[in-house]
């Protein structure tokens, strides 16, 4: 077992980390932890790790270094393990993971696996793969902005600290998008393999993170009073059936050409539209337990 894991991320998490290695070796697990030195590392030590014969390569972190892993173990045989030590665990919520250190370590030791497809975009940044969800628009114009110093500090209230700070200083310009086959404009877009976003709260209730495909939330209403009434559904599990929201499956959605528009995936930022997103390849098999 090979355990991924950016030390940058302090203390804070490097001590949830170990209890949960400790309980591992306390009960013969064989493992090597492998430290990140920069952004897109995580993803070079799962391929290498992948390609040399591993057979269960573990992200240790949040859904970004979650996605990261899970790039570099992309067309192996590899599993993923997830030890969640992120702000809000998206992903683990949706995989329904123990966040206990027993709990972690008896997952892992079992080896049990879910099958999850991820999607796939391609942009100013590259092409790679999220796990969970990609955002155009408001949601991540906060993501590009957000302080990591203070997200360390504050965890998830972070975020609201920064959606408060850029809600008139976004200009809610128009998103043209490509829906497979049909053209519309919305002012924020979420594409989602998954219900949850930020966090455990309900984005949709029709996804299907084993199957090819997306849910898509369009949400038509623009400016800052629009902005802050979805931010008061979504901890209420209403974001989804919210005035102005359209939700859609689809297979293929492009974003504008000639716009620049900034995009988050996974929490992370990246970059700004253009951009397109598919299918995955293929699937990844994820220990659950």
């Amino acid at each position: 077992m090979l355990v991924i894991f950016n030390p940058t991320a302090g203390s804070r998490r490097a001590r949830p980390l170990w209890r949960v290695l400790d309980v591992l070796i306390a009960n013969g697990v064989r493992l090597d932890v492998a430290e990140t030195r920069c952004p897109g590392h995580a993803e070079t030590l799962a391929r290498e790790a992948a390609e040399a014969g591993e057979t269960l390569i573990v992200a240790a972190g949040g859904d970004g270094t979650i996605a990261e892993v899970a790039n570099g173990l992309m067309g192996s045989d590899a599993r993923l393990g997830i030890i969640p030590l992120g702000t809000a665990n998206v992903l683990a919520g949706e995989l329904g993971l123990s966040l206990t250190p027993g709990g972690i370590a008896a997952a892992l030791a079992f080896g049990r696996t879910r099958v999850h497809w991820p999607g796939l975009a391609r942009g100013s940044r590259g092409t790679w793969m999220f796990v969970q969800m990609l955002g155009v628009g408001f949601d991540a114009r906060v993501v590009h902005r957000i302080n990591p110093a203070l997200k360390r500090i504050m965890g998830r209230s972070a975020y609201a600290v920064q959606t408060l700070a850029e809600l008139f200083r976004y200009d809610f310009h128009p998103i043209t998008v490509r829906i497979d086959d049909q053209e519309t404009q919305a002012a924020s877009v979420i594409v989602s393999k998954g219900r949850f976003y930020g966090g455990k709260f309900v984005l949709t209730d029709d996804a299907r993170p084993a199957e090819p495909g997306f849910s898509v939330l369009l949400f038509d209403r623009s400016g800052p009073a629009a902005a802050l009434m979805y931010g008061a559904a979504l901890p209420l599990g209403r974001l989804g059936r919210a005035p102005g929201v359209r939700h859609l499956r689809a297979r293929q959605i492009v974003f504008g050409t000639n716009q620049m528009i900034p995009a988050q995936s996974d929490g992370d930022s990246a970059g700004f539209t253009p951009l397109s997103i598919s299918d995955a390849p293929g699937p990844i098999h994820v220990v659950v337990g």
